[in-house]
């Protein structure tokens, strides 16, 4: 397996667009728990939400990127931009995975 990160940034009228999808995120990150090491909002220094950054555990890219295309803040418009890279730790507890 191996691990891929998403950044992903917000587009305009976020804040209410997470708040309407917020709980169907939410679930669907449960359903597909499996596949999340880590998960969590991005905030700016006023502390407002600016995206997400996903580390996703899959057999490849097109594996991890469907896992990500059906989450809700795909699909409810929060997120403009993804961007995808193959992460290969080095130090911490994820370098043996």
């Amino acid at each position: 397996m191996a691990l891929f990160c998403f950044y992903c940034r917000d587009g305009e009228d976020s804040e209410t667009l997470r708040e309407m999808h917020l709980k169907e995120q939410r679930e669907h990150m449960k359903e597909h728990s499996e596949n999340y090491l880590a998960a969590g909002p991005l905030t700016n220094a006023r502390g407002e939400f600016v995206g997400s950054l996903l580390i996703i555990e899959a057999d490849d890219e097109a594996s991890a990127r469907a896992t990500v295309n059906d989450d809700p803040y795909v699909t409810g418009g929060v997120w403009q931009s993804i961007r995808v890279d193959k992460f290969e730790p080095v130090k911490g507890r994820w370098k043996d995975r």
